[in-house]
C-alpha cells in the first residue's frame, strides 16, 4: 500500500474523523488526513455506540443497576466526544433564546453559558439516562445505531443547509463536503448493519423499523427546524442536531 493510494487515503481520512469528534488517542495510529472527514461521522458514532454497549454489559456482569449503568454510561458518552455535542446544544439553545435575531450568532460564539444552555444540558442527559436505563436489555445494537443516527443528522444538514459563519470548528465541513457521495455513506452503513441485526436475531423487526425511520425521519426535522430559525446553520446547531437527535431517537426506542 503507498502512501497515496485510496484506502490509505480514506484510512487517514477515517483517522482524522475519529480524531476530531472524540478524545480517544486514536492518532497515535497514524497522520490522519482532515479532508471531508464529516462523512465518517456516522462511523464514528457506530464505534462509540460499541463502546459504550460493552461498558453496560461489564457494568451488568457486575450487578450494577440499570439506572447506575445509564447514569455512568451517559457520563462516558460525553466523555468520549470531549462535550463537542453536547456544548454546540447549549450554546444553540443561548442563541435561540435571544429574541433579536441579529445578535444570535454572537451569543452563540460567547463562550459563558446562559440559563437555556444550561436547561437544554439537563434535558438532554436526563433523556438519555432514563432512555438508556429503559432500553437496557437491547443496547448492544441500539446504542450504536442511535449515535450513528445522530452523527448523520449533522451529515445531511451540512449537505442541505448553507453555513451561517466564514470561520470556525463546523466551516471546513461544509466547504469540503461533496454531496451526495458523503452523505449517502452512513445512511447505506446503518441500514446495512440494521438488516444484519435483524437477520441474526439482535434485534426485533419493529425496533429495527423504528429506528431506521425514526434516524431517517429525526435527521431530517432536527436540521430542518435549526434552519427555519437561523436561516442555516453553524458548528454549534450541527452539534445540537447530533445531540437532539441521539436524545430523541432513544427516547423513541422505549416504545419497543
Amino acid at each position: 500500500m503507498t502512501p497515496s493510494s485510496p484506502f490509505s487515503q480514506v484510512y487517514a481520512s477515517l483517522l482524522a474523523s475519529l480524531t476530531f469528534y472524540t478524545t480517544l488517542p486514536f492518532h497515535h495510529l497514524g497522520t490522519p488526513n482532515f479532508h471531508r472527514i464529516a462523512r465518517f461521522a456516522p462511523i464514528v458514532g457506530l464505534i462509540l455506540g460499541f463502546l459504550l454497549a460493552s461498558l453496560n454489559y461489564s457494568l451488568q456482569a457486575l450487578g450494577f443497576s440499570p439506572w447506575v449503568r445509564a447514569t455512568l454510561g451517559v457520563t462516558l458518552w460525553v466523555g468520549l466526544t470531549g462535550g463537542l455535542h453536547l456544548d454546540g446544544a447549549m450554546d444553540s439553545a443561548d442563541g435561540l433564546a435571544v429574541t433579536d435575531p441579529d445578535r444570535r450568532l454572537a451569543v452563540m460564539a460567547d463562550s459563558v453559558t446562559g440559563a437555556f444552555g444550561a436547561m437544554v444540558a439537563a434535558l438532554i442527559l436526563l433523556l438519555k439516562t432514563i432512555a438508556w436505563a429503559e432500553c437496557s436489555p437491547n443496547l448492544l445494537w441500539t446504542l450504536p445505531l442511535v449515535a450513528g443516527w445522530g452523527r448523520w443528522a449533522q451529515v445531511l444538514s451540512i449537505d442541505r443547509y448553507p453555513y451561517l459563519k466564514a470561520e470556525g470548528k463546523g466551516a471546513f465541513h461544509k466547504q469540503e463536503f461533496q454531496g451526495p457521495a458523503d452523505s449517502l455513506l452512513g445512511p447505506i452503513v446503518l441500514l446495512s448493519l440494521t438488516a444484519i441485526a435483524v437477520a441474526i436475531g439482535g434485534l426485533s423487526l419493529n425496533a429495527a423499523i423504528g429506528l431506521s425511520l425514526g434516524g431517517l425521519i429525526l435527521a431530517g426535522v432536527t436540521g430542518a427546524w435549526f434552519n427555519q430559525r437561523l436561516g442555516g446553520h453553524t458548528g454549534d446547531t450541527y452539534g445540537a442536531v447530533v445531540e437532539w437527535t441521539e436524545a430523541l431517537l432513544l427516547s423513541l426506542l422505549t416504545v419497543f
